[in-house]
């Protein structure tokens, strides 16, 4: 296989495949920053959330950190990922809105660099919408292989297969 040749075309593997990396490092990511929530107290991010003028902020950490968690495992499962994908993409937009947008667009604002370190500014909704096109693609294409939604799918299928076989069509 020439170089020039996989310049120009996929990869030789199942096109599914480019959800495994995608469920992974969303579903690692949203569940680490769920648990990140979680340890330093949830009342702590509540705060945060009632400073930014969030109504209800109790029930909306409670509810940003359940989602977090849970919605971080379903994705790296792949258990259900178009329904699971609705909140988180709430959570993501939220965070946009409220946060993210007067930073601009940029994650990762190299500010200074001295004897201590990298020095960043404060980052904008790029890592956030990275989050909801991979969302987006999870949904729009599906899980791919060793995920819930294959399972589900492929016994969905036999069942059909099996009733169509049962009625003798």
């Amino acid at each position: 296989m020439s170089l020039l040749r996989c310049a120009f075309t996929p990869l030789p593997v199942a096109p599914d495949w480019y959800a495994v990396p995608l469920r992974l490092i969303i579903g690692f990511g949203f569940f680490a920053h769920g648990y990140a929530k979680l340890l330093s107290g949830p009342d702590h991010f509540a705060g945060i959330l009632a400073a930014i003028g969030m109504p209800f902020p109790e029930l909306l950490s409670w509810a940003t950190v359940a989602i977090e968690l849970v919605g971080g495992l379903m994705i790296l499962a792949g258990a259900l990922v178009p329904l699971i994908t609705v909140p988180m993409i709430v959570v993501l937009l939220v965070a946009i809105f409220t946060v993210h947008l007067p930073n601009g667009f940029s994650s990762i604002k190299l500010m200074s660099y001295d004897a201590s370190g990298a020095h960043f500014g404060p980052p904008g909704y790029e890592t956030d919408l990275l989050y909801v096109a991979g969302l987006l693609a999870l949904s729009i294409a599906g899980a791919g292989p060793f995920s819930v939604d294959r399972y589900l799918q492929q016994l969905r299928l036999d069942r059909a297969r099996r009733t169509k076989d049962s009625s003798g069509a």
